[in-house]
């Protein structure tokens, strides 16, 4: 049992867009340094919650602790700042900037720097002049990614982070980011829709349905438990 104080806490969010509730009634904790992965279903709430966490949704009740401190009505810029990274589904990547300008135009001080972002990324460096839009789909993923850890985040949240990507891509991507979970202390939610892809890159694991948690156990036990994941997640 970890003697580590938890650094996220959510505590029975009702959130959505605008009127329309999404999320009902979600709770679960983080400790600093743990992994999650977030599954189930298209449409089922995996993104939303990720976008709660980072003030982007209406927050209807419940709230969001972050390193003891009541988030749920802060603004999204300083939840950044407080070290909350996010790699969304759709990498967001800017044709006017290169490679180089999306890593330094978000930088903030602390370990991760360009020359650190390069050596996780090799083929970043190598394209270090191109535009964004000159890119390929995974070298895009891995600009977002790196470009997340320039914030320098104490939270990684990973959003559909293979999602149409080529094998050898997502398995590059694998290695980096079982690396970030194992070796750096960086705290990562990953919703992936292969599910036993994110399982196998965690610690712990939750399953959404119709916007609730059905499903809260750690990654092994799941994976040991192909049946419950199969009805859970209707994976082939």
């Amino acid at each position: 049992m970890s003697d580590k104080s938890d650094i996220l806490t959510v505590d029975r969010v009702r959130a959505g867009y605008g009127e329309a509730v999404i999320l009902e009634d979600i709770s679960f904790s983080l400790k600093e340094g743990d992994s999650l992965a977030l599954l189930g279903r298209n449409g089922v709430g995996k993104s939303t919650l990720l976008l709660t966490l980072l003030g982007l949704t209406q927050l209807h009740c419940g709230s969001i602790h972050w390193s003891g401190r009541d988030v749920s009505r802060v603004a999204t810029h300083q939840r950044a700042g407080a070290g909350m990274g996010w790699v969304p589904q759709e990498r967001h990547m800017y044709p006017s900037l290169t490679v180089e300008e999306h890593l330094t135009v978000v930088a903030r001080p602390g370990e991760w720097d360009v020359p650190k972002v390069y050596k996780l990324f090799p083929r970043l460096e190598e394209r270090r002049g191109n535009m964004g839009n000159q890119l390929s789909g995974g070298e895009q993923q891995m600009l977002a990614i790196a470009r997340a850890l320039m914030v320098n985040p104490r939270l990684l949240l990973l959003d559909e982070p293979m999602e149409g990507l080529a094998p050898i891509i997502v398995q590059e991507l694998l290695g980096v980011i079982r690396r970030l979970v194992q070796e750096t202390g960086l705290t990562v939610i990953v919703v992936e829709q292969h599910a036993r892809l994110a399982l196998g890159l965690t610690q712990e694991a939750i399953v959404l349905d119709r916007g609730q948690i059905v499903h809260q156990s750690s990654s092994q036990e799941l994976l040991d438990e192909p049946e419950t994941l199969n009805r859970l997640v209707a994976v082939a």
